[in-house]
């Protein structure tokens, strides 16, 4: 399935110069959802996740049902002061700004198997981040996967180590 048929370009979005690629035409068809959600899933349950890790907000949208068809829980990675008991915290920088990112210190068991799940790979900021707060917590990284990714802004090339799939690559 052609999923770029399902993603809108929207220039100067948040900021000018900044191309922005709006997943909600996908996630609104539930065809390409459908799609895009089966894939992951299998990408993931070929790495043996146990857990599936999503930032927020739009991670969310793809990572839940990643982990709910896996019958495997789900980690949601948030902004700061929404999550109630302690965190592991990550500061990062953005293509237009600066951010935070925070897990429970409780979210992994040692050693467990998590893949990342994310809408879109850009420069790797968010990525970055939600790296550190699993290894702060001390799960392992079988996989992340996206389903965008945009290769001209080096994402991949960041995190060479890790085990990437994109279902959506624009150069």
């Amino acid at each position: 399935m052609d999923l770029k048929h399902y993603i809108r370009k929207v220039p100067d979005f948040p900021t000018p110069g900044i191309l922005f690629r709006d997943i909600t035409p996908l996630i609104a068809s539930g065809k390409a959802f459908r799609y895009s959600i089966d894939e992951l899933a299998k990408f993931a349950k070929s790495k043996g996740a146990e857990k599936i890790i999503g930032p927020e907000s739009r991670g969310f949208f793809f990572g839940c049902p990643v982990a709910f068809e896996l019958g495997i829980g789900f980690i949601p990675a948030r902004k700061p002061y929404k999550l109630p008991r302690p965190v592991y915290n990550e500061n990062y920088d953005l293509e237009y700004g600066q951010d935070a990112i925070q897990i429970h210190q409780d979210a992994f068991k040692p050693g467990e198997k998590v893949v990342i799940i994310d809408d879109l790979l850009a420069t790797g900021g968010t990525l970055a981040a939600v790296i550190r707060l699993i290894e702060k917590a001390g799960a392992q990284i079988v996989g992340i996967g996206f389903v965008v990714e945009l290769q001209g802004l080096g994402g991949r090339q960041r995190f060479a180590n890790f085990d990437i799939f994109s279902l959506v690559k624009y150069k």
